[in-house]
């Protein structure tokens, strides 16, 4: 390649061999080298291996424009940026064009003008391949001049020139991405009649500005992203725009818990302080996840707007920032991730959830806190027995201690801004916590069997073994019975007022 990049002139590259290809030519015999050597991997895209990759190798060697079709969130636009490690590292163009021209094969008046006045001694450059990917967001203000050119009155004026003469065409970004990859992200939200513009250079290959028609077989890549509820709701993609995208590939949210939780650590902006001085147990990592699949499955939440993977991002990155801040006031040195700092993850839920007329009634806050704790009962059963069912068995009861402790008129608040050693007494001022997590998990670092116990609390308040409320800075737990005794008398003492 280094010998490549000292060609100067196009005589000199006629000499050396170069063989121009295609975009699209070119992204299928590199995927196809790739696929040879077991590398053809996109990159940080994780859980797509067995659905959407091999989607996107058929369309890549069938030569489509594509179109990924899913909810927000799932990683759409970054399939589409890492397509550009399918291109050859350095293509030449005719220096000085506005639209890359290949040499070989020059489309703009410029470019033409240069080979048949210069011939082999027209200058060389170069073009790197991350300069050969063009992003464009639809957005309802988006024109045909943004996307296709315009005559620019200007230049005609100043060259003088008449409006029927190419050279007056100030280009557009399609044009522009000439011998590149260009994508459309939310395809819907752009206007029915932008999107008519776009068939003549899908399939006809010409472009017409301001009534005149000019050829101009463009080499461009395209790939459309779109989100269902935009398809039908907002917006919407036109018939025959649609049947012009050869390949529409459906993406997917995580199918598991491992997969997710990866996702969100390869993602997370944590700082090195952070990792180095935070501790993060794999409950809490899968607790962050859990919440996800739980909004994504809740009869609050619009199953058409979908749950972004953003959210969990984001939950995680406010869950160690949590406990960063508590370690912080309490001049502590290092720490750990506990139950109660999941207070701190409901401002990164709040807002990345669309919530039906149900949803409204609870509120947002009230909404993140019910996902948080279907998280916890889920996961409960994956590290203690299911208390209703020993309830109802004959057999002794591990818990019975514990909500007999809370039974006996006893309570304990947890706090997120408690020391460790203030979180450590109230955990241990509860008969029997601490011998249920021996009893099930008895090989654990002293942090994990302070996160269990805790943990074990907010699970048998999920199963209403123990009540739960909630405070401005936390938890805290007492009798189940006592609380709806409590409940109820406030209720009758409302009812005599009146």
């Amino acid at each position: 390649m280094s010998k490549l990049l000292e060609i100067k002139t196009f005589g000199e590259l006629k000499s050396s061999g170069y063989k121009p290809r295609s975009i699209k030519q070119e992204l299928r015999e590199n995927l196809i080298k790739q696929l040879k050597n077991k590398e053809a991997e996109f990159e940080g895209i994780i859980g797509y291996e067995d659905t959407v990759i091999p989607d996107l190798h058929t369309a890549i060697l069938s030569k489509h424009n594509i179109l990924l079709l899913g909810l927000r969130g799932q990683a759409k636009t970054r399939i589409a940026r890492l397509m550009v490690n399918l291109l050859d590292e350095y293509v030449p163009y005719v220096e000085g064009s506005e639209l890359f021209d290949d040499p070989f094969n020059a489309i703009s008046w410029f470019a033409r003008k240069k080979l048949e006045e210069q011939g082999d001694e027209t200058p060389i450059a170069w073009m790197h391949r991350s300069e050969r990917y063009t992003e464009k967001l639809a957005t309802p203000d988006v024109t045909v001049a943004d996307l296709i050119g315009d005559v620019d009155p200007i230049k005609a004026a100043t060259m003088k020139m008449a409006y029927s003469d190419e050279r007056v065409i100030h280009f557009g970004l399609i044009p522009r991405a000439h011998r590149g990859i260009f994508v459309i992200n939310e395809l819907p939200d752009l206007q029915a009649r932008i999107q008519v513009a776009l068939f003549n250079i899908l399939q006809e290959k010409d472009i017409q500005i301001r009534g005149f028609k000019l050829r101009l077989p463009l080499d461009v890549q395209f790939v459309f992203t779109a989100n269902p509820e935009d398809y039908t709701n907002r917006g919407s993609i036109v018939t025959p725009l649609k049947d012009r995208i050869e390949s529409q590939i459906l993406t997917h949210y995580p199918r598991s818990i491992e997969i997710s939780r990866k996702i969100t650590q390869q993602e997370a902006s944590l700082t090195p302080e952070q990792r180095e001085k935070i501790e993060a147990d794999g409950l809490v990592k899968d607790l962050v996840e859990q919440i996800a699949f739980e909004a994504r499955n809740s009869e609050y939440i619009d199953k058409k707007s979908g749950v972004s993977a953003r959210l969990t991002i984001t939950a995680y990155e406010n869950l160690i920032s949590n406990a960063e801040r508590r370690m912080l006031l309490n001049g502590e040195g290092r720490t750990f991730v506990r139950i109660s700092d999941f207070t701190g993850v409901i401002p990164a839920i709040t807002g990345k959830i669309e919530l039906v007329y149900e949803g409204e009634q609870e509120g947002s806050a009230g909404v993140a806190n019910i996902l948080l704790g279907k998280a916890i009962k889920t996961l409960m059963l994956q590290y203690f027995p299911d208390p209703e069912k020993l309830k109802r068995a004959k057999g002794k009861n591990p818990y019975a201690e514990i909500v007999d402790w809370f039974g006996a008129g006893n309570g304990l608040n947890i706090q997120d801004n408690q020391s460790l050693e203030e979180y450590k007494e109230a955990l241990l001022s509860v008969p029997g916590l601490k011998g249920v997590i021996k009893q099930f998990h008895p090989h654990l670092s002293e942090s994990q069997k302070l996160l269990l116990m805790e943990f074990l609390l907010h699970g048998l308040s999920e199963f209403s073994q123990i009540s739960k409320s909630h405070l401005d800075n936390g938890y805290a737990f007492k009798d189940m019975f006592d609380s709806l005794f409590n409940a109820k008398f406030d209720e009758d003492d409302e009812n005599y007022e009146e």
